[in-house]
């Protein structure tokens, strides 16, 4: 029986992150997003979706506007997978999202094997990813539905430090700090440090820029801003790398994992 080695994949991860022709001349941002997108369509209720099942790669999901643009991390995946045809899709894109972290210089995620590739049939339904155009009473129906509290929600939210909006994509356009590709506090500090003002976009969107329209921040982002309970926990980690390090690593971890049934996955192989 062949061993499966998960260090080998890391290392091949590593070995893709950089990419001189792409946004800003790494694809760490997008992985940390697939990984992401890949997790959150969990609920607790039902015990559907999440990462295990790998649903993404059906084009019920992928085609959910949420998704947009995460073709291009897929396909940047796809030849370690043909490469390491035994790791499932599951394990390997949420492992690319820890890589990933880790390669920006974020802290170490908690991370294990065990996700299997499922069906068609257990894609979860669309529309369970956050609105960027939504405020906090939304946010907190998508994260409360999978199991995170305030905090968690703050730390993950922490993840917008990196990478940046595409107009041909989500709509909106620019990055949220000026080291997109630097996993760090950035985001906290940049959303209560700049004096952000409204702006229109060509095609009707809302966002929010600095005095200077360099960085950007979502309508959903601002939530956190104008949110007295989320707030406080932005000013702790505006001023705390290594809490925000901490809680968002643990977060982050929790949310990989929403969804694995590794007794039932062995169970069916």
């Amino acid at each position: 029986m062949a061993i499966h080695d998960y260090d080998v994949v890391r290392q091949d991860i590593k070995g893709i992150i950089l990419q001189p022709g792409y946004d800003d001349g790494s694809i760490g941002p997008v992985l940390v997003r697939l990984a992401w997108h890949a997790s959150g369509t969990y609920d607790k209720t039902t015990k559907t979706g999440g990462s295990d099942g790998g649903t993404m790669r059906y084009s019920i999901e992928s085609n959910d506007p949420a998704n947009a643009g995460l073709d291009h991390a897929r396909a940047f995946l796809e030849p370690i997978k043909q490469k390491h045809d035994w790791i499932s899709y599951g394990d390997l894109w949420t492992l690319a999202g820890v890589v990933a972290i880790e390669s920006m210089g974020g802290p170490k995620i908690p991370w294990k094997p065990g996700r299997k590739d499922k069906p068609e049939s257990a894609v979860p339904p669309n529309g369970r990813l956050p609105n960027a155009e939504e405020g906090a009473d939304h946010i907190r129906q998508v994260f409360y539905r999978m199991g995170f509290t305030d905090r968690e929600i703050v730390a993950l939210i922490g993840a917008h430090c990196l990478g940046r909006c595409h107009g041909d994509r989500s709509g909106y356009e620019g990055k949220w700090t000026y080291t997109p590709t630097r996993f760090n506090t950035q985001f906290f500090v940049m959303l209560t440090k700049q004096n952000w003002q409204e702006k229109k976009l060509e095609n009707g969107l809302v966002q929010y820029a600095d005095e200077k329209d360099q960085l950007m921040m979502l309508p959903a982002d601002m939530a956190f801003l104008y949110d007295t309970g989320f707030k406080e926990i932005v000013e702790i980690y505006a001023h705390d790398k290594q809490t925000f390090f901490d809680d968002f690593a643990a977060a982050f971890g929790k949310l990989l994992e929403l969804g694995v049934n590794r007794e039932d996955n062995v169970t069916k192989l």
